[in-house]
């Protein structure tokens, strides 16, 4: 389909409607991927949802871990959610149109979940820091004020920093072509169609980028430095392996997340393929919201107990 932008602009000459490319001109390919995307979404939407009530309404899991676990849950589904359903419309729809401030919002929300994620999953290894190695000092350290206190900065964190830089985009000029060579409005496709030099704008763009996965990673990185040097000098081999094994989950989810944001984002732009970033958008958006609860529900015995209670109906465990 060829976009007439002449229609789709303002008196200023400000593109005011995008449409997203198509994925292939054949029609089986885009609805064999219209099935495997809705399936892997509906997939983690059912196992967010699933861990976030096991959590809620299972006294025994009201623990910082597991707050900050149902946080994780919620954030994926809203990550999701925020360009999942328009993602599927363009892939089996001639409407694939997109309003400016449409897109703007679809933008923030998703820039929001995952600016979010990046700080609470720096928040989970800060919890599992404080309980391996000052555990006599772990229920006054991390007690519900505190965590909830983390919480609080993670979402506030998504949400200053994806508004800045939401606004800071969009008050741009676009001048066409009006095509988002992309499944939804991701911030280096969308500067792509601004118009003039662009190149201040995505050192910035860059910029937050960088401060933004980076620095949850740090700590991440020195959280988990000292968590090693603590085990390490554990005599027992059981208690070892015990205290690592409430971090594997967490450092696996940590790799398939910082994995494919920092390839999607921290990369050269000359590296930048159409094709490979809308591979990565994939991996990142649906993908690994899908894997995350599997993650946690199959190698943490708790969380399989509670959703078995969850879903069995039955009486919840309590403490006692």
């Amino acid at each position: 389909m060829n976009l007439n932008c002449s229609l789709w602009q303002d008196n200023s000459m400000s593109v005011k409607l995008f449409a997203f490319t198509k994925f292939s001109e054949v029609t089986e390919q885009c609805f064999l991927l219209f099935t495997v995307i809705l399936l892997m979404f509906l997939t983690s939407l059912t196992g967010n949802a699933l861990i976030a009530l096991a959590i809620w309404t299972n006294q025994v899991l009201h623990t910082p871990m597991y707050f900050f676990l149902a946080n994780l849950s919620l954030l994926e589904i809203g990550y999701t959610c925020s360009v999942i359903p328009k993602m599927l419309q363009s892939l089996v729809s001639e409407a694939r149109g997109i309003s400016r401030k449409g897109c703007a919002t679809q933008m923030f929300f998703f820039s929001l979940f995952g600016i979010s994620e990046c700080c609470l999953l720096a928040a989970m290894a800060f919890d599992r820091y404080m309980a391996i190695c000052s555990p006599l000092h772990y229920a006054t350290r991390m007690s519900r004020g505190v965590c909830g206190q983390l919480a609080m900065v993670s979402w506030g964190m998504g949400c200053m920093v994806s508004l800045g830089q939401t606004n800071y985009i969009f008050s741009l000029d676009f001048c066409g072509p009006c095509e988002i060579d992309h499944f939804f409005c991701d911030l280096p496709p969308i500067l792509a169609l601004a118009c003039g030099d662009t190149s201040r704008n995505e050192a910035a763009v860059f910029a937050v980028a960088t401060l933004c996965i980076s620095s949850p990673f740090l700590l991440i990185i020195a959280s988990y430095s000292r968590i090693l040097a603590a085990v390490l000098i554990v005599p027992s081999p059981e208690g070892c392996r015990k205290a690592l094994s409430t971090c594997s989950s967490h450092l696996l989810v940590v790799t398939l997340f910082y994995g494919s944001a920092s390839i999607a984002y921290l990369r050269p732009k000359a590296s930048h393929l159409p094709g490979t970033d809308k591979l990565l958008a994939l991996f990142y958006t649906v993908v690994t919201s899908m894997l995350n609860p599997i993650i946690y529900s199959l190698r943490n015995k708790e969380v399989k107990a509670a959703l078995w209670r969850t879903m069995g109906g039955k009486k919840v465990l309590t403490h006692g």
